[in-house]
């Protein structure tokens, strides 16, 4: 009864160091099999399945324009990329830094800002936020009532006058031009709207008059020129000199006639238009996305598509690029 007894609890513990081993054996597998399976997700955490793309608001240029150039993102990467309406250059900056969007149109100046952190970014210095390519020159537009009295830019002084969003770069353009024609906020009634709360504004007669920085023509002045005589308040050629010798980033610019129903050409400066990028992506994925949008301008029916040009997408931008936006360029020649 003993041999029975013991005989079994022998074939037990060999059954037992036999399933052990299989089982052994099996976590094993699983762990390859796991390790396998983690290292094919960070490949594809490189290629993000949904991206977004921070605009402007919706009756500016930069709304229209990005959904254009999402959708071109989204056939040729097969990485879903939205459009998404927002305040605009600086405050797009920030939400970048943030993690709170990939992309985003931002002007040429407020970037520059950005990594030196000043003006809207005194003290705060962005180091994550890097450029794609430059767009196309985004005009500063000082619009008014044709009927307003207001011909020249001092003439603002003491006027309700829009200064764009909070955050925007159309903000730090009007403080820049109002400065150099010895002039500050604290001299007008500045309003912060939005383009077309800003038209709307001149065609109640609520505001005097509004800086819009936008690629001409811009929908929201359009649609006041369609019930309002307008009118766009010129900047002297010497005021041109001496802001563009300050702010470097600034080029003299002309609105020519007949846009909106302009009878003469008005001279006024201009900022260029860009796309930055978080620096989280990967190099391989803002490569695929500079290519894809450089090389498919075509399909751009804006009117703004006509300047996006590769040729051109290095002018005014003085931050450092992607490491997959320079793998572009100089693919094509651009960059040695």
């Amino acid at each position: 009864m003993k041999k029975k007894t013991l005989l079994s609890v022998a074939m037990f513990l060999v059954l037992a160091l036999f399933l052990a081993a299989c089982g052994g054996g099996s976590n094993d597998s699983a762990s390859t099999t796991d390790a396998g399976s983690d290292s094919g997700n960070d490949e594809a955490a490189e290629k993000p399945k949904f991206l977004s793309m921070l605009t402007g608001g919706t009756s500016g240029t930069y709304y229209p324009l990005g959904g254009e150039m999402a959708k071109i993102i989204t056939d040729e990467t097969g990485i879903q990329t939205d459009a998404v309406s927002s305040n605009a250059s600086a405050d797009n900056v920030i939400s970048l830094q943030e993690g709170e969007a990939e992309l985003a149109f931002v002007q040429t100046d407020v970037i520059a800002n950005a990594v030196e952190g000043i003006n809207a970014f005194d003290g705060k210095p962005v180091d994550n936020v890097l450029a794609l390519g430059s767009l196309y020159p985004e005009t500063i537009q000082i619009v008014t009532n044709a009927n307003s009295g207001i011909e020249s830019v001092e003439d603002l002084k003491g006027k309700t006058v829009s200064v764009g969003a909070p955050g925007s770069g159309t903000y730090i353009n009007a403080e820049q031009i109002l400065e150099i024609h010895g002039l500050t906020m604290d001299d007008i009634k500045a309003q912060n709207l939005d383009f077309g709360e800003s038209t709307g504004g001149i065609q109640d007669g609520n505001i005097d008059a509004a800086f819009i920085t936008a690629g001409t023509p811009t929908g929201a002045v359009e649609g006041l020129g369609a019930t309002t005589d307008v009118s766009i308040v010129p900047i002297a050629q010497e005021k041109i000199d001496e802001l563009v010798e300050k702010y470097p980033y600034y080029a003299a610019d002309t609105i020519t006639e007949g846009t909106y129903g302009l009878e003469e050409d008005v001279n006024t400066v201009a900022v260029l238009a860009m796309l930055a990028v978080t620096d989280s992506l990967s190099e391989d994925v803002v490569y695929d996305i500079t290519k894809a949008l450089y090389e498919n301008v075509d399909q751009i029916s804006h009117s703004k598509g006509e300047f996006i040009k590769k040729e051109s997408a290095l002018d005014g931008i003085d931050v450092d690029l992607h490491p997959g936006a320079e793998k572009y360029f100089k693919e094509a020649g651009l960059l040695e």
